[in-house]
């Protein structure tokens, strides 16, 4: 039975067809999350998350099947997973036990409440700018910088070639660049970012 068959039984309330498509896509979509997160703990519950909100989003009618349905399901993974890591990177965890290693470390200073200031204005700035971007160039930039994917494993979860996933990141830079210069007049070192 296809997959929109299946999704087609669970909207009219066959809760085993929802069991069907979990166990042919749970595997698929527990390796994009993984991916990103890089933490197995961590994807299995990203995992739960993603597949509640597929039933809460089939509930509701969002779903158009147009015969896509794991790839849809992958991206609302992939969003979710995305999110996770930029708020564990914006307020990591620590263990009791790594404490002391954080307090001992040589880095350990404080700074001027003016360059936290300039940081956080920066990362906003630069946050806004990525928002403003098409979306396969948003994406690429997404995974690239943020959960610190491969190109290949880029072109595997967006079910593109290399090629593209690499024209996607020179166009979405090249467009980040004109953005911060004609938009806000900021200037990017031409050695460290060449043309």
């Amino acid at each position: 039975m296809s997959d929109a068959e299946l999704v087609s039984q669970y909207v009219k309330g066959s809760e085993g067809a929802f069991a069907v498509l979990l166990k042919r896509h749970k595997s698929k979509v527990l390796t994009t999350i993984f991916l990103i997160v890089k933490d197995r703990d961590h994807a299995e519950d990203l995992l739960q998350d993603t597949f509640f909100k597929v039933i809460r989003k089939l509930k509701a009618g969002e779903y158009n099947n147009e015969g896509k349905f794991v790839q849809w399901v992958c991206r609302i993974a992939r969003n979710m997973a995305i999110d996770s890591f930029r708020k564990d990177k914006r307020y990591p965890h620590h263990d009791i036990d790594e404490v002391p290693r954080v307090f001992n470390s040589m880095d350990f200073s404080e700074e001027s409440m003016e360059s936290i200031k300039i940081k956080d204005d920066t990362h906003a700035l630069l946050r806004r700018t990525i928002q403003a971007l098409p979306e396969v160039q948003r994406e690429v930039v997404m995974m690239r910088h943020y959960a610190d994917m491969s190109f290949q494993e880029i072109a595997e979860e967006t079910g593109v070639s290399i090629n593209t996933a690499l024209g996607r990141m020179r166009y979405a830079l090249i467009n980040l660049r004109k953005q911060l210069q004609n938009e806000h007049n900021l200037a990017y070192d031409k050695n460290n970012y060449p043309q």
